[in-house]
């Protein structure tokens, strides 16, 4: 029997950021090793930073995502910044029944890859002691209510200890994790008696941002205040100068953790032991350690500028593809913009895009769906190897991904497709590398959901326009045509002949009407009333035009007519009235007098003047009745 190659799902957020791309790379890496099949489930989290911005809805996704599909778990929660998401990705893992292990914050109930952070600070702090001989050093912390700045603040201050220094040594500020702060921390270190030799500075975000601001207050880095990072950042490494900082061995975590939940479910045992990470200090430029490496430096000008190159590039192909998104009418025409313009965000072998159905299969995008069954359709199916057999079937919770017949391992990414308060489904992309897409997936991803928005909101509208057209033309009493409609219809009917024909034309008058509203009630001259329409709807058979001209009279064109025909129809009248009488108790008898016009001609004719004639014969018919009464 074929040994079944692992699954291993991975939940995770803001994983585009440089930070935290670069996990994905190593979990890539990884897989492959162990061969195993990654599905890395991705969220926004939080867009944009100065205005908060976070995309509420995208955890909903989870209620649909069936864990028994999985070998293992792993839970990233360090990214998720919106309120209450990483609790409610925790609660979902928790009902795994397959291990879950927490590789960036502990977690009660799951295997944890502890990250030795302590020690990483320590290397830091005794490095500028015992290398540089530092007395008068400074901290610069993340925010105090953060797990991570309360365990590196905490560490700082036992070493300073311990070389019989003040703990918070010259000074502590609280900074952000972030580029934010720096000028504040810079006039606070600055505003000191002595300015200190060193800041040890909590992430490299605010070692860069701190750097920055003490080179425009004339303040040079390494001359005169040495500045280390921390968690080894590509920004960190790019940085001139080039960050002292301390490396969290990513690969070091991905290969544990992935290691971890392979042995478990193979063979139910893994070494707990072998779950520390420990971090490696980068000793280079920012505290005098590295000098400044002119070819690097242009190796890195470089890079950037082709960065920067390659972006604009991106930013071009993005603003074409929303303005031919905002031309889509249909989901296929959407397939069509992404598979001619999705060429900005990495390369990639296959994208799907799947929306919910409800109970009855109608879609997420359609103004007739209810609510989610927790099935979901392809609305895009990009597969450039062939390797997916494309399926009409429904996708379920239990089969998220489609199956592909190659043999190799694959790491998807997998993200909701949500557009303000409405979630449609959700994406999956498997890239060519070892690399996790770049933003602009993301800006596909939401100019796709809201591409789908708007084709929710037509057929709502176009639905809508229908109803509001449909009350136009028709009247509301009976289902007939009114007048207008009527009219219309008769009239386009006659300008598009092309060659004269026979045609009829039919009016009908309700017999003894004022009788039943007088003795009975109006309510009753409306029943009747329908019941004449109905008996009308009924006798058409030949593809009669129908309409109700106004109270109680009644207007028929009939196309492609013949003696015979209007004689069928009289007879079918007679018996569903005469089948409505024998059954009718209220009173009184249902009746109807009718004139008929048959004649021939072309697109040039006149429904008025056939209708004219018409009238006059069922006036006729009317006026011969025993005891007529209207």
């Amino acid at each position: 029997m074929e040994k079944r190659r692992k699954r291993i799902a991975v939940f995770g957020c803001s994983l585009t950021s440089r930070y935290r791309k670069y996990l994905c790379r190593a979990m890539n890496i990884a897989a492959e090793e162990l061969d195993v099949d990654l599905v890395i489930f991705n969220n926004y989290g939080r867009i944009e930073i100065k205005n908060r911005q976070s995309v509420d809805y995208e955890s909903e996704l989870l209620e649909y995502i069936d864990l028994e599909q999985f070998d293992g778990i792993i839970f990233d929660g360090e990214g998720y910044a919106v309120d209450g998401v990483s609790d409610k990705v925790e609660r979902k893992l928790h009902g795994a029944k397959c291990p879950v292990v927490s590789i960036s914050s502990h977690v009660d109930g799951f295997y944890n890859i502890e990250f030795d952070d302590a020690g990483g600070l320590r290397a830091m702090v005794e490095h500028f002691i015992n290398v540089h001989h530092f007395t008068r050093i400074g901290f610069m912390s993340g925010y105090l209510t953060h797990a991570d700045a309360q365990v590196r603040l905490a560490e700082f201050r036992a070493v300073m200890k311990e070389h019989g220094m003040p703990q918070d040594g010259v000074g502590m500020f609280e900074g952000d994790f972030w580029y934010n702060k720096g000028g504040e921390a810079a006039n606070f270190f600055l505003s000191l008696s002595e300015w200190p030799e060193a800041i040890v500075c909590a992430n490299d975000y605010m070692a860069i941002s701190l750097i920055n601001a003490l080179r425009k207050r004339g303040v040079r880095v390494p001359e005169d205040i040495a500045v280390s990072g921390y968690d080894g950042t590509i920004e960190g490494r790019e940085f001139l100068p080039h960050m002292t900082s301390v490396t969290r061995e990513r690969i070091d975590i991905a290969k544990k953790a992935l290691k971890l939940l392979v042995n478990l479910a193979e063979t139910g045992e893994a070494d707990l032991n072998d779950l520390k990470v420990y971090p490696k200090p980068i000793y280079a430029q920012s505290c005098g350690c590295e000098p400044l490496d002119y070819h690097h430096v242009l190796e890195t000008v470089a890079r950037v500028h082709e960065e920067k190159r390659v972006m604009s590039t991106a930013l071009f192909e993005a603003e074409v593809a929303m303005l031919k998104l905002d031309k889509v009418n249909s989901v296929r025409a959407m397939e069509t913009v992404f598979m001619e313009n999705a060429v900005n965000f990495g390369e990639y072998s296959s994208f799907f895009l799947m929306v919910h159905t409800d109970a009855k299969g109608v879609p997420a995008y359609e103004s007739s769906f209810t609510s989610p069954s927790g099935n979901f359709v392809p609305v895009i199916w990009v597969d450039k190897n062939k390797e997916y057999e494309k399926s009409t079937h429904r996708f379920s919770s239990t089969s998220l991904i489609p199956e592909s017949s190659s043999d190799r391992c694959h790491v998807y990414y997998v993200m909701c497709a949500q557009c303000a308060d409405k979630v449609y489904g959700y994406s999956v992309v498997e890239m060519t590398g070892k690399d996790i897409f770049d933003e602009f997936h993301n800006v596909w991803l939401h100019n796709l959901s809201m591409t789908l928005n708007t084709l929710y909101k037509n057929d709502h509208i176009n639905k809508l326009i229908g109803k509001l057209e449909n009350l136009s033309v028709k009247d509301e009493l009976t289902g007939l045509l009114n007048r207008r409609g009527f009219d219309d219809r008769s009239r386009n009917t006659i300008a598009e002949l092309n060659e004269p024909m026979t045609v009829c034309t039919i009016v009908i008058d309700m017999d003894g009407l004022k009788r039943i509203n007088d003795e009975i009630g109006h309510h009753e001259g409306d029943r009747a009333i329908k019941a004449l329409a109905d008996a009308i709807k009924r006798s058409c058979e030949y593809g009669e035009i129908a309409g109700r001209a106004g109270g109680d009279e009644f207007y028929i064109f009939a196309p492609d007519h013949s003696e015979n025909r209007l004689k069928r129809f009289v007879e079918r009248m007679k018996a569903c009235i005469a089948e409505y009488n024998s059954s009718n108790r209220r009173g009184y008898q249902l009746d109807f007098s009718y004139g008929a016009y048959i004649t021939e001609t072309d697109s040039c004719g006149r429904i008025e003047d056939f209708l004219k004639i018409s009238d006059s014969r069922m006036y006729e018919q009317k006026m011969t009745k025993p005891g007529r009464r209207r």
